[in-house]
């Protein structure tokens, strides 16, 4: 792979990371409702589900997947459920008026529930799927016998910048939550916001 191929990959990267979407409507929304660290991990979860729709892409079951309707729907339905059982999660906490703290330690337990969360949100995912498929193999010459290395290598860069770019939002996100952090039942509204963006996503998950 020549320097000006992967120039170009790497600014269309960069570019379709920073476009408004949902995983950064919901990396904004975690990132202030349970600070920054919350954010880089959930964006370490983002990112390694990316990396694994990348080998899907590579040993060719992205194909597979794409063309049988049912693979499809199928995991438009168990992706969908997940993100209503974590909207239904969120939506519980903001029932109980949970509050949020600066002081608040998350467990190690807390923090891999996290990061499963952005694994699963990707790896459920078919957009995210279809997306890798369409968009790795246009700098990729298909026909060189290192093809497989260079989507392998392509995945990972896409990967690791967009963890980058997702920890800064999260990074942002907890900046603006210290000077908000002293209003009254704050963590019940963002609870309802997080429940309310995880819904939207699998709304739009199933019908668009």
């Amino acid at each position: 792979m020549d320097t000006a191929t992967f120039f170009y990959f790497l600014t269309a990267s960069i570019l379709l990371t920073l476009a408004p979407g949902p995983d950064n409507l919901y990396l904004l929304t975690k990132g202030l409702s349970s600070g920054a660290k919350s954010g880089i991990i959930l964006s370490a979860g983002l990112a390694s589900g990316i990396i694994f729709h990348t080998f899907l892409v590579m040993i060719g079951v992205a194909a597979i997947i794409q063309n049988s309707p049912s693979a499809m729907n199928l995991l438009k339905i168990f992706g969908a459920s997940y993100l209503l059982f974590l909207a239904w999660k969120s939506f519980k906490a903001g029932r109980r008026g949970e509050k949020i703290s600066m002081q608040k330690t998350e467990s190690k337990s807390a923090n891999f529930e996290i990061y499963k969360r952005g694994v699963l949100m990707n790896v459920l995912n078919p957009k995210v799927l279809l997306f890798f498929l369409a968009f790795l193999p246009q700098f990729v010459n298909l026909s060189t016998e290192n093809a497989g290395g260079q989507i392998i290598f392509l995945g990972f860069t896409f990967a690791v910048q967009a963890f980058l770019i997702f920890s800064l939002i999260a990074v942002c996100a907890g900046k603006i939550r210290k000077f908000i952090l002293q209003k009254k039942n704050l963590g019940q509204i963002f609870s309802y916001i997080e429940a309310t963006v995880l819904t939207l996503i699998a709304v739009t998950l199933i019908f668009c």
